[in-house]
């Protein structure tokens, strides 16, 4: 199809954001989608590709789940200085003060940012990160440095690695190669293999585990090596 309609029901967000930006929010991110107006039961209409609105329905999962994360580490940390949630607040991972942001994402695209893309974390002293995996999702957590003047840093760091990961998130591919159990013997010969993808392919992460090699990289890399 050239083109489909959803709808998207907002409500889900509405005590914690002011929709209309939100909604302001998310056009911005998702340029090749049309929307209707916001009804008054919170929900809006979009027409568009179905990747885009697939991108759009990935993007906004990813928010839920950063708000989910958040409500855990108040929790957790409720014997420090609780996180300030407002609803103004256009951003659902950021505290009051912009001291501290949640970004998260897909684990493939973070392994790969964090191997082609290092400097995206690789900050000045400014900004702490630290980040947990959780199966298909990995939250990069992000922090300003105590006693530094510059509480922007924090959200400029966010919003670049948001920015690099949705380019990202729509050019990356996962190729599983299974390889099954292997014996003593064919150790090598897989050691063999994993050196043969890295030296031929370097723009592609290869991930050894010990039953199959997880290859991810751009479309047109990932069919160069079906080929």
């Amino acid at each position: 199809f050239s083109s489909v309609t959803s709808v998207l029901n907002m409500s889900v967000f509405q005590d914690q954001f002011v929709l209309e930006d939100l909604i302001e929010e998310v056009k911005k991110k998702s340029t090749a989608l049309s929307f209707g107006p916001l009804q008054p039961n919170g929900h809006i209409y979009v027409e568009g590709s179905f990747p885009a609105i697939k991108l759009l329905r990935d993007f906004l999962l990813l928010k839920a789940k950063s708000l989910s994360e958040e409500d855990k580490r108040e929790e957790s940390k409720s014997h420090q200085r609780p996180w300030r949630r407002e609803k103004q607040h256009s951003l659902p991972s950021e505290d009051a003060d912009g001291e501290k942001q949640i970004v998260v994402l897909d684990t493939d695209v973070y392994r790969y940012m964090k191997s082609f893309f290092p400097s995206t974390f690789q900050v000045n002293d400014d900004v702490v990160i630290s980040d947990t995996t959780d199966g298909d999702t990995t939250t990069v957590y992000l922090e300003r440095a105590g006693g530094r003047p510059d509480a922007g840093q924090v959200l400029r760091v966010k919003e670049q690695i948001e920015s690099q990961s949705v380019k990202l998130y729509s050019a990356l591919r996962k190729e599983r190669i299974n390889i099954g159990k292997h014996t003593r013997g064919a150790e090598e010969r897989y050691k063999m293999l994993c050196g043969h993808l890295q030296s031929h392919y370097p723009h592609l992460l290869v991930i050894p585990y010990d039953t199959h090699i997880d290859v991810i990289g751009k479309s047109s890399e990932i069919l160069e090596l079906k080929e």
